[in-house]
C-alpha cells in the first residue's frame, strides 16, 4: 500500500521584511521633495501600519510607496488590507493590516475549490489556520499547487511537502 504524501496551505508574512519596508518607505517619505511640508509619516506596530498626511492625495501618494516596498521586497500585496483614506482633524490616515494566517471563510474556499477543479485523490483538511492536503500522489499534489497559484483571496505559501 502506497504511503499518503501531504503538504500544507499557509498565510504567512516575514515580519522583518515588512519591517524593512516600512523602514524604507519611511525614509524615502522623508527625503522626496513632494512629500515636503505634508506631515507625512508611517507608524507601524505589530499588524497595524498607519499612514498620516495632510491631504488626502499625499496618504494615498503615501500608500503607492509602501505598496512599491512590499513589491521590491517579495512581500504579497495580498496580504496588505489598506481601508480608505480617513478625515482625522488636519490630517488624513489610512490604517493598514498585515492579514496573516487562513481565516475559515478562506480556508473553506480553498478546500471547495481543490474538490471541485482538483484532482479526485486529493483531500484537504482544515486545521486551524493551515489547510493540510494529502493524497496518495505526488503527481496530483503538485497539480493542486498549480492550481492554487493564482488564488485571488491570500497570499499561499505551500510547506511540508512529504
Amino acid at each position: 500500500m502506497a504511503k499518503e504524501s501531504t503538504f500544507d496551505i499557509v498565510s504567512e508574512v516575514d515580519k522583518q521584511e515588512v519591517a524593512n519596508a516600512v523602514n524604507q518607505a519611511s525614509k524615502e517619505i522623508q527625503q522626496r521633495y513632494d512629500f515636503k511640508d505634508t506631515d507625512a509619516s508611517i507608524d507601524h506596530a505589530d499588524n497595524t501600519i498607519t499612514l498620516t498626511a495632510n491631504a488626502e492625495e499625499r496618504v494615498n501618494a503615501i500608500l503607492d510607496v509602501l505598496q512599491s516596498k512590499f513589491v521590491r521586497r517579495g512581500i504579497s500585496l495580498k496580504s496588505l488590507d489598506a481601508g480608505e483614506p480617513v478625515a482625522s482633524g488636519k490630517h488624513y490616515k489610512i490604517t493598514a493590516a498585515i492579514k496573516e494566517g487562513l481565516d475559515q471563510a478562506t480556508a473553506k474556499k480553498i478546500s471547495k475549490l481543490i474538490r471541485d477543479e482538483g484532482p479526485k485523490s486529493v483531500k484537504a483538511n482544515i486545521q486551524g489556520d493551515q489547510l493540510r492536503v494529502s493524497s496518495k500522489s505526488r503527481d496530483d499534489l503538485q497539480a493542486t499547487m498549480g492550481l492554487l497559484r493564482d488564488f485571488e483571496d491570500a497570499a499561499l505559501q505551500f510547506v511540508n511537502f512529504k
